[in-house]
């Protein structure tokens, strides 16, 4: 059972130490849980990506910018979804984050309650897009167990192929084709060809 609030954590990166003084006090205010960091890099080196949360960081700040932060992000693949804060001349910038993934960017000062909800929307966002990367981080934790021969014969079967026509392809004996899915079965977890295919296809698996 996990000990964070259910309103999920919100993180606060900011060189100016009043708006991440100001931010952590309206936010745990509503009961969410705030960690404020001073730069960027130091946000990266103490960031879980297991916890559902969201991100508020200035687009402006010496060292590492929002903006670098955010293609940091992006190469991990991080789900974190981010709001860029924002001063009056940075509006073209921040429309340009957005179009990298960026949820959306408040200008200072800051509306209060436009603030709350945006914060709220972005937890909401979290939530679905953690419980997807937790589900891929699985699918490719079991994947990796497979060996090389294994995972080609997995590709076939998710294309269609039946044993002999696996075996034709590969050069092998329909035994060892045989003896390949068994292995694909156990080390997937796998009870049935459509449990196989849900777990090879990820989110592309057909339903029903």
């Amino acid at each position: 059972m996990s000990l964070i609030p259910k309103k999920g954590t919100v993180y606060v990166v900011d060189d100016d130490e009043a708006v991440r003084d100001s931010l952590q006090w309206l936010l745990e205010g509503k009961d969410y849980r705030v960690r404020c960091f001073d730069s960027a890099e130091t946000f990266l080196s103490r960031y879980d990506p297991r916890e559902v949360a969201c991100l508020i960081v200035d687009i402006r700040m010496g060292g590492m910018t929002g903006l670098e932060l955010q293609d940091r992000l992006v190469e991990r693949k991080s789900p974190l979804p981010i709001v860029f804060i924002t001063g009056h001349g940075d509006v073209p910038m921040a429309v340009n984050t957005m179009k990298k993934g960026a949820l959306d960017f408040i200008q200072k000062p800051f509306d209060e309650p436009e603030l709350v909800g945006l914060v709220e929307r972005m937890l909401d966002h979290a939530r679905e897009a953690f419980a997807d990367y937790q589900q891929a981080v699985c699918r490719e934790a079991l994947l990796s167990k497979l060996t090389s021969r294994e995972a080609q014969v997995l590709e076939r079967i998710v294309a269609g192929r039946l044993n002999k026509q696996i075996a034709d392809d590969l050069g092998i004996s329909i035994k060892t084709v045989e003896a390949h899915r068994a292995n694909i079965m156990e080390k997937l977890n796998a009870n049935t060809v459509a449990d196989l295919l849900k777990i090879a296809l990820g989110q592309n698996a057909p339903k029903g």
